[in-house]
């Protein structure tokens, strides 16, 4: 797509959490809070390995895409393509490898640069920050899951991990 008609292409609504898909890792559906206040988006990794492939430097890791629960972890291999110092919400610093990702969300396509750190704690597996979100979606802080829902037996099975 030229970036004249990626200009043209009308902001897609979406809520504050939404359903989001990573073909390219086998994830079919994660829930991720939509979150302007962060720069980078971020996933739950663990078990994260750095190693070389071809002179390059590649992180494998695990996620587990269902919230609260350690069921179903997905492995992945990716080509680490920064470090970055992050600040969290609560002024925390931490040194996170950065991968990129293709994300599905509310049907448009988006590529984008992920930051792998612990989730464990929070609310949500995944985290869209506000430069995969620029130009491309509109955010309506009251309303959720405006992108649609994944089939009713997927949303029974994240709520029933455990």
């Amino acid at each position: 797509m030229t970036k004249t008609a990626r200009s043209r292409e009308q902001p897609v609504a979406i809520g504050w959490r939404e359903w989001v898909a990573l073909p390219c890792w086998g994830i079919d559906a994660i829930k991720a809070k939509i979150d302007t206040g962060a720069r980078t988006s971020a996933i739950h990794a663990f078990d994260l390995e750095s190693f070389e492939r071809d002179g390059e430097p590649w992180v494998r890791f695990e996620i587990h895409p269902w919230q609260r629960s350690s069921a179903d972890e997905v492995v992945v291999e990716a080509p680490r393509i920064d470090r970055r110092t992050v600040r969290s919400s609560s002024g925390m610093r931490s040194d996170r490898p950065v991968v990129r990702a293709h994300l599905e969300i509310s049907g448009r396509s988006i590529d984008a640069e992920l930051t792998l750190t612990r989730r464990d704690e929070m609310g949500f597996r995944m985290l869209i920050g506000r430069e995969a979100l620029r130009r491309r979606f509109v955010i309506d802080p009251a309303r959720s899951y405006l992108g649609g829902r994944p089939p009713r037996e997927v949303r029974r099975r994240n709520r029933a991990r455990q």
